[in-house]
């Protein structure tokens, strides 16, 4: 059964502080009423909200300039993430929203777990974008680069790939591919040209008699 709510800021997908919504319990009771976004929206908790509206929009203004000062420094930032991986890229374990934080944080700028935004670990070395959140109305994007070592994370940044190992079989498999390119361009040129000829051949003199 939906629980109903009034935000006490800017939530994604749901609406501004103040509005009044109706989520889903589960998301109510395990994140929204605990991370302090939103009250149950009762009589007296929207009584509360009414009394307390300036006060609550002055405190996220100030929240929200703080964000906006922060997001000018980290915004466009480079994280590296050390792990170790097989040669094909696979990492022996994962990187997680915690690990993406404390890199951020061991950079100089404190995040929290719950500002970087994430679907899903990342389970592979290479370059990844990451949104990270500072403020609900400021958000930035900073560069994800794991590999697994120092060295190899210079030239990932320099090169803009994943330094992957490809077997004998993919390198095979590609420059099949490209053979067969080659082959079927060739073949298109080889009828273009059979084709202009026939185009341009005299008629014959049957042809000239009719």
């Amino acid at each position: 059964m939906p629980t109903e709510i009034i935000l006490l800021e800017r939530v994604d997908s749901l609406g501004q502080m103040g509005d009044v919504v109706k989520v889903k319990s589960g998301y109510a009771r395990n994140f929204l009423l605990p991370q302090k976004k939103a009250l149950r929206a009762t009589k007296e908790n929207v009584a509360y909200f009414e009394g307390q509206k300036k006060a609550l929009e002055g405190n996220n203004i100030k929240k929200r300039e703080e964000a906006e000062k922060l997001a000018k420094k980290i915004d466009g930032q480079k994280v590296v993430i050390i792990r170790q991986a097989a040669e094909a890229g696979q990492l022996f374990g994962s990187v997680s929203s915690r690990d993406i934080a404390d890199a951020i944080t061991a950079a100089g700028f404190k995040v929290d777990r719950s500002q970087v935004l994430l679907n899903q670990a990342f389970k592979l070395i290479g370059l990844f974008p990451v949104s990270v959140s500072l403020h609900p109305e400021v958000k930035v994007q900073v560069t994800l680069n794991i590999a697994r070592s120092e060295e190899e994370a210079v030239t990932q940044q320099k090169t803009g790939k994943a330094l992957i190992a490809t077997s004998g079989r993919e390198e095979a498999a590609a420059e099949a591919a490209a053979k067969a390119e080659s082959a079927k361009a060739k073949a298109a040129a080889q009828l273009a040209e059979v084709t202009e000829n026939s185009e341009e051949a005299p008629a014959s003199e049957d042809e000239a008699a009719a």
